[in-house]
Formats: C-alpha cells, sequence, structure tokens
C-alpha cells in the first residue's frame, strides 16, 4: 500500500485485479465519463490483457493504481508522463465504480496521486480534462486544489456527442 487516508488507498494493480476491473469498467455510466480507450462491453479478458501488460512494466513514465477500500478493489487513477517539451508534465485519469460515486473517494485517491508523483518523480505539472457536464469530476479536482485554466469548446466527441472540456493543472511548486 502507498498510503491510507481514511479507508481509501492506492496501490499498484494486480493480475488478480482483472474480475473487479472489469465489473467496474463494464458499466456504462462509468465508461460514459472515460476516453474512448476501454472496450465495452469490458469483459474479463480485457482487463486481463491490460493488467498483463501494465504488471509487467516498470517505468517512471506512467503511474497505475487500483483505489482501493477495505482490500477491495473501487477504481483505477493513473497519470501518464507526456513526451517531447512536455516531459515533466502528467496527465491525469480516474474512474470509480457507480456504487462509490459522490462519496469523496476519488478526491481521496487524486490526492494520493498526486502526492506520490511529485515525491517520486520529477514531474512538476499534473493536469486533467473533465467534461463540463461531469459536474462530480469537476469538484473532485477543485477540492485537490487544482486550478481551472479554462474550457475547451467542442474539444472531444464521446458517443457521437461534441463536447466542451474543463482543463485543470496543479503545479508542485517545490520543483520549478
Amino acid at each position: 500500500m502507498l498510503e491510507k487516508c481514511l479507508c481509501v488507498s492506492i496501490r499498484p494493480w494486480q493480475i488478480e485485479d482483472a474480475e473487479d476491473m472489469s465489473i467496474i469498467l463494464n458499466n456504462k455510466k462509468v465508461q460514459d465519463n472515460l476516453s474512448n480507450g476501454y472496450p465495452f462491453p469490458y469483459a474479463i479478458a480485457d482487463a486481463e490483457k491490460f493488467l498483463n501488460t501494465i504488471c509487467k512494466i516498470e517505468t517512471d513514465d506512467a503511474f497505475r493504481f487500483a483505489i482501493v477500500i477495505s482490500e477491495k478493489v473501487v477504481g483505477g487513477i493513473t497519470i501518464l508522463r507526456q513526451t517531447n517539451i512536455h516531459h515533466r508534465t502528467g496527465e491525469l485519469g480516474y474512474y470509480v465504480s457507480e456504487e462509490y460515486w459522490n462519496k469523496g473517494i476519488c478526491t481521496i485517491a487524486v490526492h494520493l496521486i498526486c502526492q506520490y508523483v511529485f515525491e517520486n518523480s520529477d514531474i512538476i505539472r499534473i493536469f486533467a480534462e473533465s467534461f463540463v457536464r461531469n459536474i462530480s469530476s469537476c469538484r473532485v479536482l477543485e477540492k485537490v486544489v487544482f486550478i481551472c485554466e479554462g474550457i475547451l469548446q467542442s474539444n472531444v466527441v464521446k458517443n457521437d456527442e461534441i463536447i466542451d472540456t474543463k482543463l485543470y493543472a496543479i503545479v508542485n511548486k517545490s520543483q520549478e
């Protein structure tokens, strides 16, 4: 375990998490707020393939963790290092099972992963994009003191709908 805050923690994914991951990502309401990188329906075989790949890779380019409550996987959270002139910037993404929405779990997980990445890498800026309509996700970022840098109009297409996104970022002032 990396750290516990209340009963929420983050830890590296394990192959044994495939069933929990597939249950969470096989929910259309969860997938409707994510990028298009996940197949739907999301089968255990999809989770196993993903976990078999990431569990074998050790890198400081991707920080991928399960969100856990009392040993049960309830979501996932990732920061991916960007490339080229943005190589000290990371992109944040996260999801949690629908039954755990609006309980403060993502707020704790976002805080934990940002703290971990700032303390264990040379990343100085972490950003996230949230669909404008996903008020709960925007609120998570604001609670962790991400700054809204603006609204990106007609920025993404999800389920054939053109959607505005909000761009949020947090900077590790101690590494500037």
